[in-house]
Formats: C-alpha cells, sequence, structure tokens
C-alpha cells in the first residue's frame, strides 16, 4: 500500500514479488483508502530482467512480467546487469525495445552496467536509448566514471542502497553534517543524492521513516560540505558489483 504519497515502486523478476507488488497497487486504488483518486497511471512500476539472455526468452520474461504484475503495462523495464556477455545483452535490449513498441513497457533502461557496457549499447544505434542506469551510488561510492557519463549521455541515474544500508549512518562526516543542517543521517545521504542529480531509491519498512526520507526539501548542503561528503568514498558494496563484468 503507498504510504506519504509514495507513487514509486520498484520490483524484478529476482525478487519474485510482482505480483505481489501489482495485486497490492490494485487493491489500493480501489479501495477507500485511495482519498486522492489516484488511478493507475499516477502509479510508477519499474521491474527488471532477471537474466540477459536470447531475443526469444527475454521477450518472453517481460511478457510474463506484465502479466505477473496484473497492471496493464510496465512504466519502467530494466536489464538488471549486465551479465550474460555482449550478444545476450544487445538481444535482450532488444527485447525492451519491442515491449516499448508494443505498448507492454513504456520505457526501458539498465541497472548495474559500467561505462562499457552502456558505450556498447550506445555504438549498436539501438532505436531506443537506455532512459535509466540504476547502480549503488553514495558518498561511499560516488562511481564518478559511471554517473558522468550517463548525465553527459542524458541517462538518469537511479542510485539504489543510498542510505550505504545504514552501514555509516555514525560515519563521524555524516554525523556532524546531520547535526549542522539538522536532519538525519538518512535525510542528509537522501539530499547529497538528489544534490548530485540522481534519483535515489531509499528503503524502509518503517512508515514514518518513508515520509522522512522524503522529507528533504528545506535544507541544501552547501558546496563545500558536498565537497567532503564526495571525499568520503571508499568503493563501497554493500551488494553485487557486476560493472565490470565481461
Amino acid at each position: 500500500m503507498p504510504y506519504s504519497g509514495l507513487l514509486r515502486f520498484d520490483s524484478a523478476q529476482m525478487y519474485r514479488n510482482e505480483s505481489e507488488v501489482g495485486s497490492t497497487i490494485l487493491a489500493f486504488l480501489s479501495s477507500k483508502a485511495n482519498t486522492s483518486s489516484l488511478k493507475r497511471e499516477d502509479i510508477h512500476f519499474t521491474t527488471k530482467l532477471a537474466s540477459n539472455s536470447s531475443y526469444e526468452t527475454a521477450r518472453k520474461s517481460i511478457k510474463q512480467s506484465v502479466k505477473q504484475c496484473g497492471l496493464g503495462y510496465i512504466d519502467l523495464f530494466l536489464l538488471h546487469s549486465p551479465y550474460g556477455g555482449k550478444v545476450a545483452r544487445l538481444a535482450s535490449w532488444k527485447a525492451v525495445e519491442d515491449a516499448i513498441a508494443d505498448g507492454e513497457v513504456k520505457t526501458g533502461g539498465v541497472s548495474n552496467f559500467g561505462v562499457k557496457h552502456l558505450q556498447e549499447l550506445l555504438a549498436s544505434k539501438p532505436r531506443v536509448l537506455p532512459a535509466v542506469n540504476q547502480i549503488e551510488v553514495h558518498p561511499f561510492n560516488t562511481r564518478t566514471e559511471i554517473t558522468s557519463f550517463c548525465q553527459e549521455h542524458d541517462i538518469v541515474v537511479e542510485a539504489y542502497a543510498p542510505l550505504v544500508r545504514a552501514l555509516r549512518m555514525k560515519h563521524p562526516v555524516i554525523s556532524s553534517l546531520a547535526s549542522k543542517y539538522s536532519c538525519t543521517p538518512a535525510q542528509l545521504l537522501v539530499r547529497w543524492s538528489l544534490q548530485h542529480g540522481f534519483v535515489p531509491l531509499p528503503k524502509s519498512t518503517t512508515k514514518s521513516r518513508i515520509a522522512e526520507n522524503g522529507d528533504v526539501s528545506e535544507f541544501e548542503i552547501d558546496a563545500a560540505d558536498m565537497k567532503q561528503m564526495d571525499g568520503l568514498d571508499e568503493y563501497l558494496v554493500t551488494d553485487w558489483d557486476p560493472v565490470d563484468a565481461d
């Protein structure tokens, strides 16, 4: 059920939750709790291809995701990783392009792609350019080479694990700056991401924290403090790291 005005939902074939997320969205939209009279088009649903393979397998997999979620179409469909090799990546992207042409998907993108994977895709002269690259980005893993390439090519960076999975909430720089700006460490990290032009995807199961993480419009981190946070980079990977895959 959407909380605190949250309209974006991030799913994946690998998470095995497309059906649950879709049914929960539909149940909310038709319930009395939907006091704003939201409709399907007000919801943004993302899901991802579990693995790159042949065109036929990928195309069938996308159709299955549309069926599983039950929402009629998918707003954003991503290749979840660059694993599988060049042939599989490009074949899977062609399946995304055709899903867009057929109205099953609104927008296509990638996830965990490094610069070389993005260059490869752009060099293939695709009919549809990737709109998004969803990667782990936070002050402790800034991935400047990837984010700069994306921004130079109008590819939106969606930052997953923007809160560093709570591994650095008590870092002295984070604690000090959170105190300076009268915010929580999580709010500081979300704000850092936004000021870099990223779309942060913070996770929480607590309603109050979901609302809190989105309440970051009342302050701005100054340039010197942004630079200090940028300098915390230690290439901390909190999950998987496929960006250098062959």
